[in-house]
């Protein structure tokens, strides 16, 4: 009698686990809103969309790099860290902007970037992230964090942390 009452109760967990295999099953990347994120997103995710306006105000679109690999990186002007990868940065995007588009998302628009850009002689584009949507969307803790984001728009790597020259060009491969 206790055999057949403990039989019946392993058969009764293994139907659970199998109904709930079966609703649970994983999917492809779907695009991710803001709302949606409540943890990191990383590698084989789907980058969230986005628009943010540029030093000179006119709005970039993440949708306008489909067809091109993107390496995203956020970061702000008081980050020592950021500030260190940020020549390294500058060379890679003179070595490498036709085969990879930088977009770097600066965290602290009400600091002075423009001067920031100047005095380290940026020439890829800087986008501001006006109100920290694009900080919550991506779940940025720590900066500089970079994506390294598909031809399909799915993000491929993610790297937490400053850069060397090598690093950019081992992550984009």
């Amino acid at each position: 009698m206790v055999k057949k009452a403990i039989a019946s109760g392993i058969l009764a967990g293994l139907v659970l686990v199998a109904v709930f295999q079966h609703f649970y099953k994983e999917e492809e990347p779907k695009a991710i809103e803001a709302s949606q994120v409540s943890s990191g997103i990383g590698a084989g995710m789907a980058a969230p969309a986005f628009t943010l306006k540029n030093l000179a105000g006119e709005e970039v679109n993440l949708k306008d790099y489909q067809g091109k690999k993107v390496m995203l990186n956020f970061w702000a002007t008081w980050c020592p860290p950021c500030k260190a990868e940020m020549p390294a940065m500058e060379q890679f995007y003179q070595d490498y902007s036709k085969d990879i588009e930088i977009l770097a998302v600066n965290l602290d628009p009400q600091n002075d970037v423009s001067s920031f850009v100047k005095e380290y002689r940026l020439t890829f584009p800087i986008l501001l992230d006006q109100n920290g949507a694009m900080q919550n969307t991506y779940s940025i803790l720590s900066i500089p964090t970079t994506f390294i984001i598909n031809e399909k728009g799915v993000i491929e790597k993610k790297h937490i942390g400053s850069m060397t020259y090598d690093q950019m060009v081992e992550l984009s491969k």
